[in-house]
Order: C-alpha cells, then sequence, then structure tokens
C-alpha cells in the first residue's frame, strides 16, 4: 500500500499524493470545465463521464449500503475506458468487498467504518488464483491450466 491510512480514508493503492479538491455532483461536472474530480451516485450513468475522462484525477463512487453492488459495474466501465485517474468507493465499504473492488479497479477507499489494516492485508493475499477476468492483471487459473 503507497501509504497509511489517515483519519477519513484507508486503505489507497496509489503512489500519487491524493486529490484534494472535493468531488461534485455529476450533474455539476457535466456543467463545468474546470473540475477534475466527480462523485457518482449508484443509479447514475459513469459512460457519461467517458468523453472526459482526460481532465479527471478523481471518480469517487457511493456505495450508500454495502449490498449495492452498481458500483462495481461502474469501476469496470471506467477502468475498460481506459480511466487510470483515481477510483476511489466511499461508503459502506466492508473489509470483505475490498479484494473484489480492487479486481473490478478501485484503488482507494473511504469506508464509514474504521478497517482494520491487519484483516484487509490477509483478505487481500487469501487467495492465489482468481477465477475470472476483471478489470485488473491478474490471470485467471483456467488460462494458466491449459497455458495460455
Amino acid at each position: 500500500m503507497a501509504e497509511s491510512p489517515s483519519a477519513n480514508q484507508w486503505p489507497r493503492f496509489r503512489d500519487d499524493e491524493p486529490l484534494e479538491q472535493p468531488a461534485v455532483t455529476l450533474d455539476a461536472f457535466l456543467d463545468q470545465s474546470n473540475a477534475t474530480a466527480v462523485r457518482l451516485e449508484p443509479d447514475e450513468d459513469a459512460r457519461l463521464l467517458l468523453p472526459h475522462l482526460d481532465r479527471l484525477s478523481l471518480v469517487e463512487v457511493a456505495f450508500p449500503k454495502f449490498r449495492d453492488g452498481r458500483g462495481y459495474s461502474t469501476a469496470r466501465v471506467l477502468r475498460e475506458a481506459g480511466y487510470t485517474g483515481e477510483l476511489r468507493a466511499q461508503g459502506d465499504v466492508l473489509v470483505d468487498q475490498i479484494l473484489f473492488m480492487r479486481r473490478c479497479g478501485f484503488d482507494s477507499f473511504a469506508p464509514e467504518s474504521p478497517i482494520n489494516e491487519e484483516v484487509a492485508a490477509a483478505s487481500l493475499a487469501r487467495y492465489e488464483h482468481v477465477y475470472q477476468c476483471a478489470a485488473d492483471a491478474a490471470v485467471p487459473v483456467w488460462k494458466l491450466r491449459h497455458g495460455q
């Protein structure tokens, strides 16, 4: 991990400095040309950001409830379209979701409740192999078995 936890954000898997600019709503972002950080709510379409990826430094994706998985799709849409800026999961983020969120492309987290660093590290290291393709570079075990 690139840095130790701060009071309001942990963990962060990036080497660059965190953006201090607050994230604006999607509507506000689309109406202005100087914003570099945007917050997406679960019902908002990440594809609206695709023409603007070059000016985005941060996309914060809201997880109001841990059981709402729409943010995973948002992350994949953005990463697969080439977004390389910070992608932050914010809200009801649980430690057992971080591995799957990382696989979808999230590289920073702002959970509402504290996350134990040791438990998170153990969760991220738990599985040696993955079974499906995702936004990360992990090679699925079936490809490894078949030499692909």
